[in-house]
Parts: C-alpha cells; structure tokens; sequence
C-alpha cells in the first residue's frame, strides 16, 4: 500500500491532469493513477478523422498553451501530443497501467486498489474516469434477431472498413453526423434519430462561435443543472454537413422502430436492407470502482453538486457532463472546474 498522499486522481485524460495541476498549486502531494500505459486518457481509442470542434486558443488546460496557429482545430493526434507534454510539466506521480478497480473508505481515507494488486491512499479522491470506458448502449427492439453488426462510435475508427456496406447511424450530435458524413463517401448511409437535427455556425459573423462563447461569458455560466436533461446539443457546422445531408450524403430519417433479421424497420413498414448499425448515442459516467462506498446512485450516476461529493467528504468528480456548465466535459472546460474543485477540496478535509 502506498500512502503519504494528499490527493488521489483517477483517471489520466485531460480531466485528471487538469485537476492534478491545480492541486499541485494549492500544495498538495497528487498521485494520478491511469489505467493505459501513459496519461493522454481515452484520445487514442478515438475515430481517425476526428477534429475538436473549438479553435486551439480555446482547447488548452491551464498552465501550457496549445501549440501552433491558435486559429486551427486540432486533430486527435495533436490533442494526443499536447495532454502527453502536458503531463511532463505536472509535478505529481503518476502511475500508469493502474487500472482502479475498486475504491474503499473508512471514514477517512480512500483506498484505490488497482488492477496489479497495488493500493493507494489519501484524504482526498477525485474521479476523472469521463465516459469512454462506459458507452450508453440502448436496447434496440428486435436487436436479439438482427443479423448484422451493431457497434458504438467507441469502436468506430475509419471508414474504410465499412466500404460498400450499408449503414444506419442512430444519433443527431456531432460524432453522428460527423461520422455519418465522413462514411458516406464510401457506404450508403442513413441517419436516424429521434430527434431532428440541429446545426448552428461554426463561424457566426466570422468568428468561431468559441470566441463568442468566451467573450459573452456563456461558458463559464453555472447552467450545467439546468441542461443535464436537454435533448441532443446542436452540431457545430461550417456548412459541410447541412449541404452533404441536403444531398443525401447521408440521408436522414426519424429513428426506425425495429431491428428484423437483416433491415431497419420503420412504423409503416418501410425498410432498409443493413450491414451495420452504429450507435452515437454518447457514454454514462464510468465510475464503477466507487459502488462499494455508496457514493453513486441506483443507476451508477454520482451524487454531487457542482463536482463535490454530497455523500463523501474530500470526495470530488471532474469531466462529467453538465457538472457545472456547457463547457465541463471539454479541454476548454476542466480547468476551470479543477481551478474550483481543487479550492474546495483543499480546505474541505
């Protein structure tokens, strides 16, 4: 068992180092336990096409500009690069291949115990796990008789592997209409959703709307309660997608009723014959290794408000959705949250 820590941080992605540097500012001993062999978090396991939506001057984690023209949208391979300098500049220890399987309390202290036998302990324990690792996988009617593939954007890479197939993308975010896009240059594509489709500008009046967030203070507002419950946010757009969907590239459809044998079915039994079908329809909070302490509720959702554990003292979350406003699940957002989480853990014990 290792001890001496002031605070544990599990979890190595931008969430977890963003947190890990503003305790290390308040004076803290940080040990950041990351499950894969380094702390970029889950960016690797991400599809090859995808590009950040916000502009590299606003993508940054406190303390380390992000590198290049601050006017471009950084691929996942340069987010890869900079949450990897960026670990280097943290004075803290991190462990990788550290995966945390369960977390124990006694009162007092938290244990982390790992995957490799190891444990560690402090007052302090902030979960920085994000969603990646616990895709949300609705229950599809008639899945059980489907004779295709059906897959989580998760487990999307390219989509070469997918050429001459036919393939229905269920979802009306960003990541369902970006890969939907991108797969309709080589397969025959449909979007299907419960919802319509809803684009704003990536560049209203020729600024990324990420200026006018900033500038109106919109992302720092503490909404994130208010829109946990809102249905699917709006796709960013220059106007590539709107033009590709009025061409039909991919077409879109509301969200089919039925999986049968080898087709989608919709509620006048109008049908697609379907190779695959691709859920991007976004991740539950991965936090399993704390439903041992009571800290979760039925559903595996944590109790807090704002980050801060109402169940647990020196308990705190970072990188939830919503956990206190639009931006809190984003590279824009968790520093902002860690700057406030920190300050309240530190004196909080």
């Amino acid at each position: 068992m290792t001890t001496g820590y002031d605070a544990l941080v599990i979890g190595g992605g931008q969430s977890g180092l963003a947190a890990t540097h503003h305790l290390r500012k308040r004076g803290l001993t940080v040990a950041l336990l990351e499950a894969g062999p380094e702390p970029v978090g889950s960016w690797p396991h991400y599809y090859d096409s995808l590009t950040l939506f916000s502009p590299a001057r606003y993508s940054a984690l406190p303390g380390l500009l992000f590198p290049g023209d601050p006017d471009h949208y950084p691929h996942r391979d340069d987010v890869i690069d900079y949450l990897r300098q960026y670990a280097k500049t943290l004075d803290a220890d991190i462990h990788p291949n550290q995966r945390v399987d369960t977390v124990t309390h006694d009162g007092h202290l938290f244990t982390a115990h790992t995957d490799t036998g190891a444990s560690f302990t402090a007052p302090r324990l902030v979960a920085a796990t994000g969603g990646f690792g616990s895709p949300h996988i609705p229950t599809l009617p008639g899945h059980d008789t489907f004779t295709g593939d059906i897959v989580h954007a998760s487990q999307y890479r390219s989509p070469t592997d997918y050429t001459g197939q036919r393939i229905i993308v269920v979802g009306a975010g960003n990541s369902a209409v970006q890969i939907a896009t991108e797969l309709a240059e080589h397969a025959t594509v449909t979007l299907a959703s419960r919802t319509p489709v809803k684009f704003v500008p990536q560049r209203p009046l020729g600024r990324d709307m990420h200026f006018w967030f900033t500038i109106t203070g919109i992302d720092t507002l503490p909404i994130g309660h208010l829109l946990r419950h809102h249905p699917t946010a709006p796709v960013f757009d220059t106007g590539l997608y709107r033009s590709a969907m009025a061409a039909n590239k991919p077409e879109h459809r509301p969200m089919f009723t039925a999986l049968r044998a080898g087709a989608a079915v919709w509620s006048d039994d109008d049908s697609i014959q379907t190779d695959t079908v691709i859920l991007a329809t976004g991740y539950t909070p991965n936090l399993n290794y704390l439903n041992g302490i009571g800290a979760l509720t039925d559903a595996g959702t944590p109790l807090h408000r704002k980050g801060l554990s109402t169940t647990h003292r020196g308990l705190g979350y970072i990188g939830l959705e919503w956990q206190h406003s639009l931006s809190s699940a984003s590279l824009r957002g968790v520093g902002r949250d860690g700057l406030r989480l920190a300050a309240r853990l530190r004196s909080g014990v």
